[in-house]
C-alpha cells in the first residue's frame, strides 16, 4: 500500500490527479438532473443581462454547450466537467508561481482530490465559472504586481469583472487586492498606481450588465442578496447548530487533513500578526489576502447565520497553495485514502441510490415525475402545471415537459426569477391546473389529507389526486402529493 500511495516522482502525482478526473468523466453519464442544473439551464434559455439569484454566467455558459451539443443532462453535467477542468489547469499554472515541483504536486493532489471538485464538475452553480474567473484573475494580478507585466492589469480587469458576473461573491477578490497592497512593504506603492486603478475601473466596466439589469429592476437582486438575506445577522442570536454545521460540511468538502490545515495556518498567520506584529513574505501575503477575508470572513458569520458550504469555495484555491506548503507526505496519503473512500461512495450512491435522500437538492426522480404529469394531463384537459418550492420542482419540469410549469407566483408568492420571465398571468384566467407539492420527508404513500389555504384565493376547487410515487431499482424513494384546482383566477 505504501508503494502503491507513494508520491516520490511527479508521474505518479500527476497518475492521481487524471485518476480522479477520469473516474468524476466516467460518472456524468450516470447522473441525473439537479434541480441547479435546471434552474441555471433556465436562465440560458431566457437571456437576460442579469437574473435575479445571480448575475447569469453560468446559465450562457449552459446555453452555450447546449446550442453546440443538443439538451440533455449529460451535456450540462459536461459543461460544468469542461468548467471546471479548465480551472484545474489554471490553478497548477498559479501554484508554479509560488511552489518548488514537488509542492506542486502536493497542491494538485490535495485539490484534486477534494469532494468539492467533485461538485462543480457535476453540479451547475454560479461557482463553477467564478472558480475559474478567480483563479484567471489571480494568475494576471501575479503577473502584473510581481513580474510587473502592466497590460496585465487589464487582463485582471476583465477577468475581476467576469468572477463578478458569474457571482457576487467575488467582490472579495478587489477586496483582497487592496488588502495585500496596504499591507504589502514592498508593493504598497502600487496604490497610487494609474494601472491599479485603470485595473478596478475596468472590472467595474464589465460588471455594467449585472447593474444595468439591477437598475431596471430596483435593485432587486443586489437587495436580495444583501439586506434580505443578511437581515438575521443584525439579531445577533447564537446558533450553535450553524457553527458545527458550517464545521462538518467544510470537513466534508475539503476532507479532513486539507480542513485541519487550513485552520492550523490562519491560526498561525493571524495570531503572528496580532502578538508579533509580523506579516509573511511577499508572495505568502500575497496568498492570504485572497484567502482569509473570503474563508475567515464567512466562517466568523456562522454562529449567528448559516453559510452555505459553497461560499468559502473561492478562499480555496490560494488556501490549498498554502496548504502545500505544509502538509507532509504521510498527511498527503491520508487525504489521498480518505478521497478514495470518498468517492467510491459517492460512486455507489449516483449508481445505485443506496441512501435517499431526504430533499429535493437529489438528482433522482425529476424525469419520471414529468411522465406521471403528462399521464395525468391526459385525463385531466386544459390543465398548466405549477409548484411552490422556490425552483426546483417548475425548473426540473420545465427541463423535462414540453410545455410552461409555473412556479408559487402563480398564487401570489415571491418565485425567484420566475418573477422576472415576463409570464402574464392573465392569459391563464379560467384554465385548471394540476399543483404539485413534494413531501420532501416521505414516509409513506398516502394522500396528505389537507391542501395549502391560499389555493383557495385563486381556483374554485381543489380535489387532491393519489400522490405520485418514483421508484428506483424497485424501492420507493420520492413522492410527490398532486391537487386538481379548477378555473384559475390572476390576481392583479
Amino acid at each position: 500500500m505504501n508503494k502503491f500511495l507513494s508520491f516520490v516522482n511527479t508521474n505518479k502525482a500527476i497518475s492521481w490527479v487524471f485518476g480522479f478526473q477520469i473516474f468524476r468523466l466516467l460518472l456524468l453519464p450516470f447522473m441525473g438532473l439537479m434541480p441547479q442544473d435546471a434552474y441555471y439551464y433556465l436562465y440560458g434559455q431566457n437571456l437576460s443581462l442579469s437574473y435575479f439569484d445571480h448575475p447569469g454566467m453560468i446559465g450562457y455558459i449552459l446555453r452555450f454547450f447546449s446550442e453546440i451539443f443538443g439538451q440533455s443532462v449529460f451535456v450540462i453535467k459536461l459543461a460544468d466537467y469542461t468548467i471546471t477542468s479548465l480551472t484545474i489547469l489554471s490553478f497548477y499554472k498559479l501554484a508554479s508561481y509560488f511552489l518548488s515541483k514537488e509542492k506542486i504536486k502536493r497542491a494538485l493532489v490535495l485539490l484534486i482530490s477534494t469532494i468539492f471538485i467533485s461538485i462543480l464538475s457535476f453540479n451547475s452553480t454560479p461557482d463553477v465559472p467564478l472558480l475559474l474567473f478567480w483563479t484567471l484573475s489571480l494568475i494576471c494580478l501575479y503577473k502584473a504586481i510581481f513580474e510587473e507585466k502592466n497590460w496585465f492589469w487589464i487582463l485582471a480587469g476583465i477577468s475581476m469583472g467576469l468572477a463578478f458576473n458569474s457571482k457576487y461573491t467575488a467582490l472579495t477578490l478587489q477586496i483582497g487586492l487592496i488588502a495585500y497592497l496596504l499591507f504589502s512593504n514592498k508593493h504598497r506603492k502600487l496604490i497610487v498606481s494609474p494601472w491599479l486603478w485603470l485595473s478596478l475601473l475596468i472590472s467595474i466596466a464589465i460588471t455594467f450588465p449585472v447593474w444595468y439589469w439591477n437598475i431596471q429592476n430596483n435593485f432587486a437582486s443586489f437587495a436580495f442578496q444583501s439586506s434580505e438575506r443578511t437581515s438575521s445577522i443584525t439579531k445577533f442570536k447564537f446558533y450553535p447548530n450553524f457553527f458545527f454545521g458550517a464545521i462538518a460540511h467544510q470537513i466534508f468538502i475539503l476532507l479532513p487533513v486539507l480542513f485541519v490545515i487550513f485552520i492550523t495556518f490562519t491560526f498561525k498567520y493571524i495570531k503572528r500578526a496580532l502578538l508579533k506584529f509580523k506579516l509573511p513574505k511577499a508572495k505568502t501575503l500575497f496568498l492570504l489576502a485572497f484567502f482569509i477575508p473570503t474563508f475567515v470572513g464567512f466562517f466568523s458569520l456562522t454562529p449567528i447565520y448559516w453559510v452555505k458550504l459553497n461560499w468559502m469555495m473561492p478562499s480555496y484555491i490560494t488556501g490549498i497553495i498554502l496548504a502545500a506548503m505544509f502538509i507532509s507526505k504521510k498527511l498527503l496519503k491520508t487525504q489521498i485514502i480518505i478521497a478514495i473512500v470518498f468517492h467510491i461512495l459517492l460512486g455507489i450512491q449516483v449508481l445505485f441510490y443506496v441512501v435517499p435522500i431526504k430533499s429535493d437538492d437529489t438528482w433522482v426522480g425529476w424525469k419520471d415525475l414529468s411522465t406521471e404529469i403528462n399521464k395525468l394531463q391526459e385525463k385531466h384537459s386544459n390543465t398548466f402545471v405549477f409548484s411552490d418550492d422556490n425552483y426546483k420542482t417548475a425548473a426540473c419540469l420545465n427541463f423535462y415537459m414540453n410545455q410552461k410549469v409555473y412556479a408559487q407566483n402563480i398564487i401570489g408568492l415571491p418565485a425567484l426569477h420566475f418573477d422576472y420571465l415576463g409570464d402574464d398571468l392573465s392569459d391563464l384566467t379560467s384554465k385548471n391546473a394540476l399543483f404539485i407539492d413534494s413531501d420532501k420527508r416521505f414516509k409513506n404513500n398516502k394522500k396528505k389529507g389537507t391542501h395549502l389555504n391560499l389555493l383557495n384565493n385563486y381556483f374554485d376547487t381543489i380535489t387532491e389526486l393519489h400522490p405520485i410515487i418514483i421508484k428506483v431499482n424497485g424501492r420507493e424513494v420520492r413522492k410527490f402529493w398532486v391537487y386538481y384546482c379548477t378555473n384559475y383566477q390572476a390576481k392583479k
